[in-house]
């Protein structure tokens, strides 16, 4: 091995010298040195270890290999290779048929019970199902007359009947007949079965009834039968139903009629019928 030498005062310094023995100059190590090389200690009774050991060959101890430094990049940071990182998706289990069916059974028996509600509310009397009725435009028909009677020569029968505050969209309706009353008429006067119906509002009555001309709600006409169809004004108001035998010389009637409150709504006509139908084959 060559002589090392101070760089700055050319001193002989031993082999491993550090520091100049004379100066106190660092030692620098020759350009074309051997880099120094780490030995490896038994890390039980640290006899030295030759390159490549596994094991001690003094105690027989496994030799504890220091960890290898894992690559880095230029900037300090570990090269590491992306990974596609794939979110895992929970294993939905499989819905049974037993399940299904419960399911099927449920749905069913909410739409059985939805249609009996219905049907109740439609044909109950009971007051909460006539407010529901009343609530979606449903309101039932008011009977004014649905039972005969006799009107005597040169007189007049009426029914009277009103209407509430907010009232809209009524219409009264209805069919008469009249017929000469056998048993109570006079001999030798005429069988004449016409009679006079009338539909007037409460002040067009008092005229009506004094003798006078007054205009009114409906007129038949001096008539045997005859259908009553027509629109009452919207609000409250009180009417009168009249059917009139004045000018009938002295031939009583007698007289079969069914008369009505209709309260219009969205249903269509055909549908009402339809539905008093259904009701009329159920007897209700």
């Amino acid at each position: 091995m060559p002589a090392v030498l101070c760089s700055k005062c050319a001193t002989d310094l031993p082999d491993g010298a550090q520091f100049c023995l004379k100066c106190g100059e660092p030692v620098k190590a020759p350009a074309d040195a051997p880099p120094a090389t780490a030995i490896l200690g038994c890390s039980k009774c640290g006899t030295s270890l030759p390159d490549g050991a596994e094991f001690c060959p003094r105690c027989g101890k496994p030799v504890s290999m220091p960890a290898k430094a894992l690559p880095k990049s230029s900037a300090g940071v570990l090269n590491s290779q992306p990974v596609d990182a794939k979110p895992i998706e929970p294993i939905a289990e499989p819905t049974s048929q037993s399940a299904r069916n419960i399911r099927r059974v449920v749905l069913f028996g909410a739409l059985g019970i939805i249609v009996l509600a219905i049907i109740w509310v439609a044909a109950s009397d009971n007051p909460f199902a006539q407010g529901v009725q009343e609530g979606v435009g449903w309101k039932h028909d008011q009977a004014i007359l649905d039972s005969p009677f006799s009107v005597s020569a040169h007189t007049f029968r009426y029914y009277k009947f009103a209407l509430p505050e907010g009232s809209m969209h009524v219409a009264i309706v209805g069919e008469f007949s009249s017929a000469a009353d056998p048993t109570s008429r006079p001999k030798g006067t005429s069988s004449e079965n016409n009679i006079e119906v009338y539909v007037l509002s409460e002040p067009a009555f008092t005229v009506w009834q004094n003798g006078y001309g007054a205009s009114s709600v409906y007129e038949s006409g001096r008539v045997a039968k005859g259908h009553i169809e027509s629109d009452l004004p919207d609000g409250a108001g009180i009417y009168y139903l009249v059917f009139s035998n004045k000018f009938s010389p002295g031939t009583p009637k007698h007289v079969d009629a069914s008369v009505l409150l209709r309260y219009k709504n969205w249903l269509p006509e055909s549908l009402r019928h339809a539905k008093d139908r259904f009701w009329n084959w159920l007897g209700m």
